[in-house]
């Protein structure tokens, strides 16, 4: 067992540009420095999380942030699998979205594998930017073979 916190792996699902480049310098100018790797549809995640294609080398993410409306599988698809797979039922997902948390938890995503914290994403720039920051608030912890895996900052 390794001593000490290692980075998280963190899987941003967005297919935003603007929202992708928000987080990336949310996380910058919070010194959050983590290894954040981007997909832009559902069907990318499905092959990031099961490392198969480009992401063949891919690692397992520890914290995955998951935008709902998505191309190509949509974020409710991706957050079932990721719910259901063996190796990652146990990883935090985080899902961004401009619908409010009420909506989400009235449409029951997976009644069964459900999201572990909500996180809208506001209109403007600048309190998007506060949303992302608000990520350390979770200070979020998980363990990874027999690892603590923290959010650094």
């Amino acid at each position: 067992m390794e001593n000490g916190p290692s980075e998280a792996v963190i899987l941003l699902v967005e297919d935003n540009l603007g929202d992708v480049r928000l987080i990336e310098e949310a996380f910058s100018d919070g010194n959050i420095a983590n290894a954040l790797h981007t997909v832009a549809d559902g069907q990318a995640a499905f092959d990031f999380i099961y490392q198969r294609g480009e992401y063949e080398d891919a690692p397992r993410p520890d914290i995955v942030l998951l935008d709902l409306n998505l191309p190509k599988g949509d974020g409710e698809d991706v957050l079932h699998e990721i719910k259901h797979h063996s190796e990652l039922n146990h990883v935090p997902v985080i899902v961004l979205t401009g619908v409010s948390e009420e909506l989400i938890e009235s449409r029951d995503l997976d009644h069964d594998a459900d999201e572990d914290a909500v996180l809208k994403k506001p209109i403007d720039p600048g309190e998007f930017v506060k949303v992302i920051r608000s990520l350390q608030q979770f200070r979020l912890a998980v363990i990874k073979d027999n690892r603590l895996i923290i959010l650094r900052r």
